[in-house]
């Protein structure tokens, strides 16, 4: 057994946006004590703690005096930079591991491991560093692909697809001609995920297939339990959790191809977009299982008693919350960010289905 933090211990959160804010909102049910690290005073999670730290990500001094105030480190975003992670679990265990931030923040070095560490299925690829790799790879993936930035690349941005020569050149110089992946274009029947998580003694714990729909490469809305959940997808992603000696909640999307199989576009060593609706859905929340995870606590409930449904609102559309909650059978959640613009993720609603 490993060491189970008592409540009144302290949890780092390295990060302020709302991903911080719900695990905070999460672990203060539980008694634990939440201090946010973030370079923005007025963060979504600066918001709802008494203790924050601000300062900037690749600020390793600071970083490492914050962790060695707090009793475990974690994080809600994986763009951290690797020396101050280094740093941090110099004074406090940081969960997810550093192996694991490393693997996600590389898309190469991501689909090396889930496919050859993990022998978990994903899209063929083929690593881009210039021009001729570009038009290499559009041969060698069958002549249609999507160049891929390898890091900081999220809702769309730092990706083109690609069916010539020239569209696979030109997109490369596109993305600032650094070191890219090319992945073979799949065509998939519908984009699912899988939210998962391993506590510090090596439990486990999946919930249901959560189907996912995208409109302007952000996503719009999430659904679960999704039709036709055979438990293929959930086994696949327990097998990445175990390949990274995992602690905390982890995100993994696939594509569903037209004959039930899945191919993993990605993961995400977080809590995660895909997984909001849990917070209603009569289970243990994704950011409360992840707080239990990392604190060596039993895992919760995975499996919701009610079928639901989160849809994201992007800028001027969190003007809905009147309306929305008018709706018994809605919860609005509000991230309490100031600068609304299009496209910017101002919060979510979760409406319970009818079963």
């Amino acid at each position: 057994m490993t060491q189970i933090l008592s409540p009144g211990s302290k949890i780092g959160i390295v990060g302020g946006g709302q991903l911080g804010r719900m695990l905070a909102l999460a672990a203060a049910p539980l008694g634990f004590k939440i201090h946010i690290y973030t370079p923005d005073p007025n963060s979504p999670a600066a918001q709802v703690v008494s203790n924050v730290t601000i300062g900037e990500y690749d600020d390793i001094e600071a970083v490492g005096a914050f962790a060695a105030s707090v009793d475990v480190v974690t994080y809600e975003f994986e763009n951290i930079p690797a020396q101050s992670a280094i740093a941090a679990a110099v004074s406090a265990p940081v969960y997810p591991p550093i192996e694991a931030l490393d693997t996600a923040q590389d898309r190469l070095t991501e689909k090396n491991y889930i496919h050859e560490t993990a022998g978990v299925p994903v899209a063929p690829f083929h690593p881009v560093n210039n021009e001729f790799d570009a038009k290499r790879a559009l041969k060698i993936l069958d002549g249609k692909c999507v160049i891929k930035t390898r890091r900081m690349g999220y809702d769309g941005k730092g990706q083109v697809i690609a069916a010539t020569e020239a569209e696979a050149m030109e997109g490369y110089k596109s993305l600032g001609s650094v070191p890219c992946i090319a992945e073979k274009f799949i065509p998939f029947d519908r984009e699912v995920s899988v939210i998962c998580a391993r506590n510090t003694n090596g439990d486990l714990a999946a919930y249901p297939l959560i189907e996912n729909e995208h409109r302007n490469h952000i996503l719009y809305r999430s659904v679960c339990p999704a039709e036709n959940d055979s438990g293929q997808a959930q086994t696949l992603a327990l097998k990445i959790l175990d390949a990274l000696d995992y602690v905390g909640v982890l995100a993994v999307e696939f594509f569903q191809l037209a004959d039930g199989s899945f191919l993993v576009n990605e993961i995400a060593p977080r809590v995660h977009n895909s997984g909001h609706w849990t917070q209603d859905a009569g289970c243990t929340s994704q950011f409360e299982m992840h707080i239990r995870a990392i604190a060596g606590w039993p895992l919760g409930d995975p499996y919701p008693k009610y079928k639901t449904e989160m849809i994201n609102l992007l800028g001027g559309e969190a003007s809905q919350w009147v309306d929305l909650s008018k709706d018994p059978a809605v919860k609005v959640h509000l991230y309490g960010k100031s600068d609304s613009r299009p496209g910017r993720k101002m919060g979510h609603y979760n409406r319970i289905l009818p079963n």
